[in-house]
């Protein structure tokens, strides 16, 4: 629970009470810096790393030349008369004390003050703002989210300069005390949805955000294990969230987390990329036709291929070439859910190769895989080529977790087919088809947008 004690005018028991919570002696990078300003002894609290020190230097140098005679008699005077910086609040307790040091504010405490100055002038490590890697796009701006949220907002405060774009800062965690951004544009978001997220994310009790924007997400809506369609849409890049906003979106932001959470949510949403919003209309609606097309393909190829398999008297003389030739010994859907966990080893084993090698090593793989897994008798050839279809088709797909989720689909398909046939077939499309029509977001509507009790 937060500590609501009250600062004293005693310096020396502000100081002891202080160093009672922070680990000072232990740590060595909390700093207690004592000196005296205007005849009073005054105690400075910071994180050694969090502060510009040629600002602090600057703010010191400037407390030297205050005399006895020039010493307000207040801590809010102090801060307007002696103070040559902007960033300057007033605590009166040590809750707020304590996590403002912590956060990387220097906190001063002086002699016959009751209340402690805070001066804001920490710099967070942050790296440079670049591309994301998973959201390019062939035009438009370069930039992308970083683990700073200040930053992040400053990037969206940039593209949209109207009084109504709103940025709520709240807190989140009793040990983490992780800082949440809520951004909206006031004349234009939905009143009802915004009072929603705004009540969930106040009444989150939890110790830490261990996984930020994803713990974020599992407080605000429990997920059915069973519905794998995300319930979220996140971007890396600043453009896309304040054209988000401009729509009457909501976007949360979450400290130390690159991306944006984007609310609400409908499956349009999900498949929509940055390019679409930088080409013109035509193009635009011919790549989400494509881009959907290639979706739908990637649930259905196989399922219907192995459907078509299992009774090739359906198969239509103009596509009997797509009939298996040669007969291999491993039965068509172990062949395919085998490839499914292959695909899947592969991207990982990617995603942890040094860069230098990820690219040799990929092309070995497939060769490997592609050639002599054929050549020796494990697989056919046409399911080596339909199953690279689908593995190169997923990239088509911004978001990562529908991709995962449009998968699951696909094997639960895969299943329901080679054991009950066309049975299992129109079963696993009513699975996809209800799994979409219930997946309930966190504004109380589904995929399709319609209101769910």
């Amino acid at each position: 629970m937060p500590d609501t004690k009250k600062i004293t005018a005693s310096r020396e028991e502000s100081v002891a009470y202080m160093n009672e919570i922070l680990p000072v002696q232990e740590s060595f990078d909390i700093i207690q810096r004592d000196m005296y300003i205007g005849g009073r002894v005054s105690s400075f609290y910071f994180i050694d790393g969090f502060t510009k020190d040629e600002v602090l230097l600057k703010i010191m140098d400037s407390f030297l030349k205050v005399t006895e005679e020039d010493m307000p008699k207040d801590a809010t005077e102090f801060s307007r008369v002696c103070i040559p910086y902007a960033e300057v609040d007033i605590y009166g307790d040590f809750d707020q004390a304590v996590k403002n040091v912590l956060s990387g504010v220097t906190v001063l405490f002086v002699d016959g003050y009751e209340a402690c100055i805070a001066i804001d002038c920490r710099t967070y490590p942050a790296r440079s703002v670049e591309e994301p890697d998973k959201d390019k796009s062939l035009r438009g701006s370069r930039d992308g989210f970083v683990e700073t949220i200040v930053f992040n907002t400053a990037m969206m405060r940039r593209r949209i300069r109207d009084p109504h774009l709103t940025m709520e800062m709240v807190e989140i965690g009793d040990s983490s005390r992780t800082d949440v951004a809520i951004c909206y544009m006031k004349d234009r978001v939905d009143k009802a949805l915004l009072d929603t997220v705004s009540k969930r994310i106040k009444s989150i009790k939890t110790d830490a955000l261990r996984m930020n924007q994803q713990s974020l997400a599992e407080c605000l809506f429990k997920r059915k294990w069973y519905n794998p369609f995300p319930k979220f849409k996140f971007t890396e890049r600043p453009d896309t969230a304040t054209a988000c906003l401009l729509e009457g979106k909501v976007v949360l932001l979450v400290d130390n987390s690159p991306s944006a959470m984007i609310l609400p949510t409908s499956i349009l949403d999900m498949i929509e990329e940055a390019n679409d919003y930088y080409f013109p209309t035509l193009t635009n609606v011919y790549l989400k036709f494509a881009r959907t097309l290639i979706t739908v393909m990637t649930v259905f190829l196989t399922p219907v291929f192995l459907l078509f398999m299992q009774n090739l008297n359906w198969l239509p003389e103009v596509f009997a070439f797509v009939a298996l030739k040669d007969t291999v010994n491993i039965p068509l859907i172990f062949q395919l859910l085998i490839l499914e966990i292959a695909i899947d080893g592969l991207r990982l084993a990617a995603m942890n190769t040094p860069s230098m090698l990820s690219t040799p090593l990929s092309v070995i793989a497939g060769l490997v895989m592609g050639e002599f897994s054929v050549q020796s008798g494990w697989f056919n050839a046409e399911v080596m080529l339909y199953m690279a279809f689908v593995a190169v088709a997923n990239y088509t797909q911004p978001n990562f977790e529908l991709g995962y989720a449009l998968k699951f689909m696909r094997l639960q398909l895969l299943i329901l087919t080679a054991l009950f046939n066309w049975i299992g077939f129109a079963a696993g499309c009513a699975v996809i088809i209800i799994s979409l029509c219930f997946n309930k977001t966190l504004s109380g509507r589904n995929y399709l947008n319609v209101k769910l009790n």
